[in-house]
């Protein structure tokens, strides 16, 4: 089969099973109301961002490029924005990548070496697994999302079966993520490091930390979980980016001078690319500014407030109008409402709200139609059966868009088992037909 047939017939197989991804129109979604991007703190719409960072760039020495590979051209914005990283984040070393991909790829597939186990929490990110198969190491294994116990019963089997592992000899590295982008489950961290103390007692057990979506809302001046937590000097390694709640681009890995050292021999994806324009170091540089500041906390607040009010809202009109737990339902963790309690992460608020529901892209085009932009996740992104709306909450949303979307939501489901009751199509379902089909 000629290579052109090939490809038509995998995408027209995803076209047939309505997971064939698409770019989104650039124009279609300027009057609809976000609930969908990572921009948490909605900092790409503000003002002082933007005047800082024009002012900035006007003083900038350099704006245009890097220059090429940070091997070959190691800029003094891009050396000092690495050093107030360091700072910021009460990290040994700094150093800038891309993008969190990039950083999670050049990560995992140089630093554990041959003989090394990779352990990790089976939601973990694409890039943590790209670079995983990318290297050295044979042995890599999962444990259930966000359990400690699984976790001890997974490195317990290995250390029994592994001398090396308990003579320290070879080491164990465990990936997980403060705040996972698909479930808005918060990891226990605490009780990860401790779990791995315990167990490896010779200090051969590493945990690594993507706080790619925590970065900016969780901790002191928005430094993550592991900052709330007070876990610096425990964690092996973080990985913080730019381009979520900070509305910036790139990412910086946060570890030790000889891990940095380490990096810059063997991490390709650091090596073998152009470095992050200058632009972007401003840029990113501006965003920390308002860290450094205290704005991004009150944005924070705000944001997470919203994330109450929004689940508390839903949890209450489901149950007003009995809509079927088959048809639009909240997964386990979110479902009741629990005390918050800084010490149990599961209790604690996210901007990221997975509303199940086996009809996702219809549900989407619904609320699209009445100017909200609430995306459809489907597999592979996630496991068959656990399909979804995704909602980002943002920090310039208002109660007022929360209440239209919660009440779009539940006009949906209502409408939806009308017409399968009645077998009857009801007037809205038939108006997003069209959106539907271009989701």
């Amino acid at each position: 089969m000629p290579l052109n047939d090939k490809l038509n017939a995998a995408l027209a197989s995803r076209e047939k099973r309505l997971i064939r991804r698409r770019l989104p129109d650039p124009n279609a979604d300027d009057h609809l109301v976000d609930f969908f991007t990572n921009d948490y703190l909605s900092l790409s719409h503000s003002t002082d961002l933007r005047q800082r960072f024009l002012h900035k760039l006007k003083d900038s020495p350099h704006v245009l490029g890097s220059g090429g590979s940070r091997l070959l051209v190691n800029g003094h914005a891009h050396a000092s924005f690495e050093a107030r990283l360091a700072a910021f984040f009460r990290a040994p070393a700094a150093l800038l990548f891309n993008s969190g991909f990039d950083a999670n790829v050049g990560f995992f597939s140089s630093v554990p070496q041959p003989e090394d186990v990779l352990v990790y929490d089976e939601n973990i990110h694409a890039s943590v697994h790209d670079g995983m198969r990318a290297s050295r190491v044979n042995a890599r294994v999962s444990f259930g999302h966000n359990s400690v116990d699984a976790l001890r019963s997974t490195l317990e089997e290995l250390i029994a079966t592994r001398p090396g592992l308990q003579t320290g000899e070879r080491s164990v590295f465990v990936a997980v993520e403060s705040l996972y982008s698909m479930d808005g489950t918060l990891a226990p961290l605490l009780q990860i490091v401790e779990a791995v103390e315990e167990l490896l007692p010779l200090g051969n057990g590493y945990v690594v930390v993507d706080e790619a979506h925590s970065t900016g809302i969780y901790g002191p001046q928005g430094r993550g979980l592991v900052a709330a937590y007070g876990l610096e000097d425990r964690v092996f390694a973080r990985l913080h980016t730019f381009g979520k709640a900070l509305a910036g681009t790139g990412a910086v890995l946060l570890i030790t001078p000889l891990v940095r050292d380490y990096l810059l021999n063997y991490a390709r994806s650091l090596i073998y690319t152009t470095s992050l324009s200058y632009a972007n170091i401003v840029a990113a540089d501006c965003s920390f500014d308002m860290l450094d500041e205290g704005e991004a906390e009150k944005l924070s607040r705000k944001l997470l407030d919203l994330s109450t009010y929004f689940l508390a809202s839903l949890r209450r009109e489901l149950a007003v109008h009995r809509i079927s737990p088959v048809l639009l339902f909240l997964p386990p963790h979110l479902a009741v409402a629990r005390p918050e309690t800084p010490s149990d992460p599961s209790t604690l608020p996210t901007p990221i709200i997975p509303v199940l529901t086996p009809h996702p892209r219809p549900l989407s085009a619904h609320l699209r139609v009445r100017g909200l932009n609430a995306r459809p996740i489907t597999w592979p992104t996630v496991p068959k059966g656990a399909d979804r709306i995704r909602v980002c909450l943002h920090a310039s949303n208002t109660r007022e868009d929360v209440d239209r979307l919660v009440s779009g939501m539940i006009e949906w489901a209502e409408s939806w088992d009308m017409a399968q009751n009645t077998g009857k199509s009801d007037p809205a379902v038939e108006a997003v037909a069209v959106v539907q089909a271009k989701l």
